[in-house]
């Protein structure tokens, strides 16, 4: 489970077969390629769903699949591509709101 100054209490998976984690991400994450890092584990993982960079300079990412893909997107989240330093992740596990379809980069 993640855990990030806002967010002090793990929160986990819903039930059930397929769910949706939206994510944000903190630290030296853009200008790095996190945003490619994130849609290679994604396609890697089967997931659908989009990520971006946000004003505040976070990246955020929104996935759809299977609880245990899922998690270890989180743990990929965690750890970042080489020259990135993530500070905090922030996850909220939801049902899926909308398709899983493909996973991209939302501008």
């Amino acid at each position: 489970m993640s855990r990030s100054p806002e967010n002090p209490q793990p929160t986990g998976p819903p039930a059930g077969g397929q769910a949706a984690v939206h994510a944000m991400v903190r630290g030296r994450v853009q200008g790095v390629g996190f945003r490619y890092f994130v849609v290679r584990q994604a396609n890697k993982l089967e997931l659908g769903g989009w990520t971006r960079n946000t004003e505040e300079g976070d990246v955020e990412v929104y996935a759809v699949g299977g609880r245990d893909a899922l998690q270890q997107l989180i743990d990929a989240l965690e750890r970042g591509p080489a020259f990135a330093r993530v500070d905090a992740v922030k996850t909220n596990w939801n049902v899926p709101v909308e398709p899983a379809g493909e996973f991209y980069i939302r501008p």
